[in-house]
């Protein structure tokens, strides 16, 4: 996996999107496809799918195409989904209640471990079967549990205290959902999920329009 070091940004934010794609695919039981038409059903121009792939070896075959299954196990294994990830929610609001209750997280290897939140009218309520815990106890409930992955969906205000203690409990992967860049430690790796930058990016392209 070293090999990703060298690989841009943008490659790797469009990886999700070929997984996507060919699992449709292969639920709809297509073996094979060309990079042409891939390229109709994704959007990427057929010469742009063929250079992403050749960051991470040789997939397709001239004149044949990409065998569908072949492909997906492998960016399957490029995305690191070849093993399950633990995870554990920080806020039980309504982000956080919708990542919890999105089902499909845990068919691609994503575990939900616990979730925490602040609110004693929330504490004690069950999500798929999974407690919500008193916040008080994320320290020592890290201390003895080995998670992968922290969802953090707090206020921006508490969002660094919480990263925090997940950085000092050794969670070394951040999913962000607080309006707020946080501060970490090299090794940390974060990916900030902004609703309010989408939804504007969508405002400004909107008013792009002659």
């Amino acid at each position: 996996m070293d090999k990703k070091k060298n690989i841009s940004m943008a490659v790797i934010k469009r990886l999700p999107k070929y997984h996507r794609y060919l699992m449709d695919l292969m639920k709809n039981d297509v073996d094979r496809i060309s990079s042409k038409e891939l390229s109709e059903k994704i959007g990427f121009t057929a010469s742009q799918i063929r250079q992403d792939l050749n960051c991470f070896g040789d997939f397709g075959q001239q004149g044949y195409g990409y065998n569908v299954g072949e492909l997906y196990g492998q960016i399957c294994n490029i995305l690191g989904l070849t093993k399950t990830y633990k995870t554990v929610i920080i806020g039980a609001g309504n982000i956080g209640q919708a990542i919890a209750n999105y089902t499909r997280f845990e068919k691609i290897g994503f575990r939900l471990e616990a979730i925490f939140d602040i609110n004693p009218k929330l504490i004690g309520i069950r999500i798929r079967d999974i407690e919500i815990r008193d916040i008080d106890y994320l320290d020592d409930y890290l201390k003895e549990s080995s998670i992968d992955i922290g969802v953090i969906c707090v206020p921006n205000n508490n969002a660094q205290k919480v990263c925090d203690i997940l950085v000092k409990n050794k969670v070394k992967g951040i999913w962000n959902f607080a309006p707020v860049d946080l501060v970490t430690p090299e090794g940390i790796k974060i990916e900030n999920v902004h609703l309010s930058d989408s939804l504007l990016t969508l405002t400004c392209l909107l008013n792009d329009i002659d």
